[in-house]
């Protein structure tokens, strides 16, 4: 009978790939397709996943076989995104949110909605920076974004990235902490 390991500790290369659902050529493969795949090495040669490394294992499985980009799009996206961005992608499929890549659309098809007229508003901004929704009869299509909505998307996105590498930084500044090390 076996114990189920923490969240934190770290995975060989048999039990990374039964979590993620792949075989264990796969993982070797996308170590050496995706640069960004680095896992923990011990003497001989034996890899060590950690929690980091699995998020993004799992980005990638999510990606290629949820989204069914191809290996280059996925290589793309690490490109564009960046590491951090795909996994996140593999936190959310672990939670079991939805993990739907969608193209971002260009601010020509933006303003354009399905008859060629300009889009509803679909969020008021009140000035206060808190941003209210518009009753359900004014709500423009699905993928449309006109260009008031997106720079507030964009605004806040910019918050939530500073956000994010403050958090970053916090942990890296706490895993640097070893309480052990404090010997008297």
């Amino acid at each position: 009978m076996s114990v189920a390991k923490s969240a934190e500790a770290f995975r060989t290369i048999s039990e990374a790939a039964k979590e993620l659902d792949v075989p264990q050529h796969v993982l070797r493969h996308w170590e050496e397709v995706f640069g960004q795949v680095r896992p923990m090495r011990r003497a001989g040669g034996r890899r060590y996943y950690r929690p980091l490394d699995i998020d993004l294992l799992r980005g990638i499985r999510t990606l290629l076989y949820d989204q069914r980009f191809t290996t280059k799009g996925v290589q793309k996206i690490f490109k564009d995104e960046g590491v951090k961005y795909v996994s996140e992608l593999g936190r959310r499929a672990a939670a079991g949110e939805v993990t739907d890549v969608r193209p971002v659309l260009d601010d020509e098809d933006a303003a354009k909605s399905a008859d060629g007229k300009a889009p509803a508003e679909k969020v008021k901004d009140n000035g206060d920076g808190v941003l209210e929704l518009m009753p359900a009869a004014v709500v423009q299509p699905p993928g449309v974004l006109n260009p008031a909505m997106r720079k507030n998307l964009t605004t806040l996105l910019r918050r939530l990235e500073t956000v994010q590498n403050a958090l970053d930084q916090a942990t890296l500044a706490l895993e640097a902490i070893n309480p052990e090390d404090d010997e008297r």
